[in-house]
């Protein structure tokens, strides 16, 4: 196995973002990578434009970010795995301090990074519920996703350790992956700002899949049903779960889906009772 970085960059109908995040990576510096692009499916040129730069392109029909992030993994040879929306941007030492970080912390699996938030070309200020921090993570990634997949570098053994990410979730698969690693290991953190995302555009995810809420409840309760926590972390997160289960059944409620709203409900107690 080299121990060159494998950055995987899934993409979806994104052309007009894919050139600048492919640009980030061929920036960086004092670092060796293999670029890997996956193509869920794209109708819009977009391999054509990927043919334009050194990087190797995987084809798929649409199967979602999940599979994407994959077909990259299994498709990859470095020791270090590091993913790039297609809509987000690095800075140009990101890689170089992330893998700085492994080489003096040789323990963790896992480093992240600070991040500029974008929003149609102005920055945001992010939230106190937003910041992100390192060591033991699991109560803040049941919270709410505190770790971007585009501010991550893995180490290969990680996958090893807890799987790939769950293609069967259209939505919040990041969310479930991040629950399953954060219960095992703590999680490297650098505060440097090293990502740009650039959101507000009409294609993000979050905006075509209503009730996010739904996906979270649902990946916590696969975890506890596969008996994937410690007791104690059961606990927390049946918390967790109901707090994100009520918000999902109060949506459910007002918009009158009486029969959904029954089969959640039962589904719920189904697995508070584990």
């Amino acid at each position: 196995m080299s121990d060159i970085i494998s950055v995987i960059i899934p993409t979806y109908n994104r052309r007009k973002f894919l050139e600048g995040a492919i640009g980030s990576v061929l920036k960086q510096k004092n670092i060796e990578y293999e670029i890997i692009v996956v193509d869920d499916g794209s109708k819009d040129g977009t391999k054509e434009l990927a043919k334009e730069y050194p990087i190797k392109y995987i084809y798929q029909e649409n199967k979602g970010p999940a599979s994407a992030r994959n077909l990259g993994i299994k498709n990859s040879s470095g020791k270090y795995i590091a993913f790039l929306d297609s809509d987000d941007l690095w800075v140009e030492e990101k890689l170089f301090n992330q893998v700085s970080f492994f080489k003096e912390n040789p323990d963790f699996l896992i480093v992240h990074t600070n991040e500029i938030w974008m929003r149609n070309g102005k920055v945001l200020n992010q939230k106190k519920i937003h910041k992100k921090g390192g060591g033991d993570q699991f109560e803040r990634s049941l919270q709410l996703c505190v770790i971007s997949p585009s501010s991550v570098m893995i180490k290969r053994e990680l996958f090893e350790e807890v799987g790939l990410f769950d293609e069967s979730f259209p939505a919040c698969e990041d969310y479930e992956f991040w629950l399953r690693v954060t219960s095992k290991f703590k999680v490297g953190f650098i505060e440097k700002e090293l990502v740009i995302k650039r959101g507000g555009h009409k294609d993000q995810l979050s905006k075509k899949i209503p009730c996010l809420d739904f996906w979270r409840a649902k990946a916590i309760g696969k975890l506890i049903k596969e008996n994937w926590f410690s007791e104690e972390q059961k606990e927390i997160a049946k918390k967790y779960l109901k707090e994100k289960a009520n918000v999902y059944i109060q949506g459910l409620f007002k918009r009158g889906k009486m029969k959904e709203k029954e089969e959640f409900e039962l589904w719920l107690q189904e697995i508070l009772n584990y």
